[in-house]
């Protein structure tokens, strides 16, 4: 819940610093789970799923953001989208840090030592899988976004006509486990290389 939280006020975060407070304004950035749970993507699909095809799949309610209010809208646009992956990323160290006191801290603390490995292990492996799924360059994902303010504004276009089936388009490729093969390996690398950091 912090993780997709985190990542949706990141993006109200990082478009109000670059001229855009829509999202500030209407109390969106926050860590607070309640403020980004969307009905049917956050609580009715992943339970639908998980029980038909054993893997949950969800979005939050996303944050607002009007271009037309950024100080320069194509590329600060690259910038609030890459900001809700890059807080997943940092995220996910801030739970390797959890993991690597637990691990360091030896046998005396209990239950809690297992607990803190637990969810610090969790913590690690699902923030790079949301980093990593929202990277793709799939329109409305971030990476969409990011690809879209990288592109002619011919293209540019295309891409914006793209945008109102991506959302099927990722549920098709997760179904038909295309995603698992593109997302899950690279998912793997980056948790693996942000548990190395603390070196536990």
């Amino acid at each position: 819940l912090f993780g997709i939280a985190l990542h949706e006020a990141a993006h109200g975060w990082a478009a109000a610093r670059l001229g855009d407070r829509t999202a500030e304004l209407l109390g969106r950035v926050t860590p607070n789970p309640l403020r980004h749970i969307d009905p049917v993507g956050t609580v009715l699909v992943p339970l639908l799923l998980a029980f038909t095809t054993g893997t949950p799949f969800g979005w939050a309610r996303p944050v607002p953001v009007n271009p037309r209010n950024l100080r320069d809208p194509k590329r600060h646009m690259i910038l609030v989208a890459a900001a809700g992956p890059l807080a997943n990323v940092l995220m996910g160290i801030v739970w390797a840090l959890v993991f690597a006191v637990a691990y360091y801290a030896g046998s005396g603390w209990g239950g809690l030592r297992q607990f803190l490995l637990s969810m610090g292990n969790f913590g690690i492996q699902f923030n790079a899988l949301l980093a990593v799924f929202n990277l793709l360059p799939i329109p409305p994902l971030d990476g969409g976004r990011v690809i879209r303010g990288l592109v002619p504004e011919s293209l540019g276009q295309s891409l914006d006509r793209v945008e109102p089936w991506g959302l099927i388009l990722v549920m098709v490729l997760l179904v038909v486990g295309v995603l698992g093969k593109v997302v899950w390996p690279v998912a793997g690398w980056l948790a693996d290389f942000i548990f190395s950091l603390t070196g536990a």
